[in-house]
């Protein structure tokens, strides 16, 4: 479809933005509807969009009687409109207040789910923060491997938690420098604030499982030690997401499976 807009050139518009996305504008010279009309029967369209208020039941219908074309207009003031598609993107928006203002078969879009937004507002909800946790030592050297594994996963921060404890210190921090969407914590005394700023936990089913339990954030948990066979089993027979060993494939499943439930809120 060949987008194009008609608008005037009045003092502190942003006409300009438009020119630099790649899209035609035409320069209407007057109010009068015939511009407009001539416009639309010249390039032959199919869909008029309307957005402003000045602009309203009489004009459109002007436009109808004269040129066969469809008509999208923006309202949020429940004024009167002969058009086809009405849209009153407010979360406020209230469908039944057009009944008398627009035609009997036209196609009303009101409230959230029709909301314009920014493509930065999709990527800002898209981008989701992950809890890892290994446990202080993480005996089984896992961090990275995990770090590999959320790699593979667009839109991700996470929140790496250790100890000094941890043996393999120097090499994750070393995995880590300049990865601006890692950020590792160690000797941390703010785990529930950071745990509270992420979507989802990587854990040992350890301790930790309580404390993300308790917090209410979706987990995978990942057996390192013998030790925490009784709760991988009751986690398991709860049909939570949990691991018996370390494997990428199974990870990158478990992952795939957390981020479905996000999209689908």
């Amino acid at each position: 479809s060949h987008i194009i807009f008609a608008t005037q050139d009045l003092s502190g518009n942003i006409n300009h933005k438009i020119i630099d996305t790649g899209y035609e504008i035409i320069d209407l010279k007057t109010n009068d509807k015939d511009e407009v009309l001539n416009i639309l029967k010249s390039r032959h369209v199919d869909l008029l969009v309307i957005d402003h208020y000045k602009i309203d039941y009489k004009y459109e219908s002007y436009i109808k009687e004269n040129f066969d074309v469809k008509i999208l207009a923006f309202d949020d003031t429940y004024e009167k409109h002969n058009c086809d598609i009405l849209l009153n993107h407010n979360i406020s928006a209230d469908k039944k207040k057009y009944k008398g203002l627009v035609p009997k078969d036209c196609e009303l879009r009101c409230g959230s789910q029709y909301t314009l937004l920014r493509d930065e507002f999709y990527e800002a909800k898209k981008q989701k923060t992950v809890f890892l946790a290994m446990g202080g030592a993480d005996h089984s050297n896992l961090n990275i491997k995990i770090l590999k594994v959320l790699e593979d996963f667009e839109n991700i921060k996470t929140i790496v938690v250790t100890t000094n404890a941890n043996k393999n210190l120097d090499v994750l921090r070393n995995y880590v420098e300049g990865k601006e969407n890692i950020k590792l914590h160690v000797n941390s005394n703010k785990i529930a604030k950071l745990m509270k700023k992420s979507d989802f936990a990587i854990v040992t089913p350890s301790v930790t499982v309580n404390e993300v339990y308790f917090m209410h954030i979706p987990f995978i948990a990942i057996q390192t030690a013998d030790n925490q066979y009784d709760m991988y089993k009751y986690l398991k027979k709860k049909k939570l997401l949990v691991l018996k060993e370390f494997n990428s494939n199974k990870l990158n499943k478990n992952i795939t499976q957390i981020l479905k439930r996000f999209y689908h809120e």
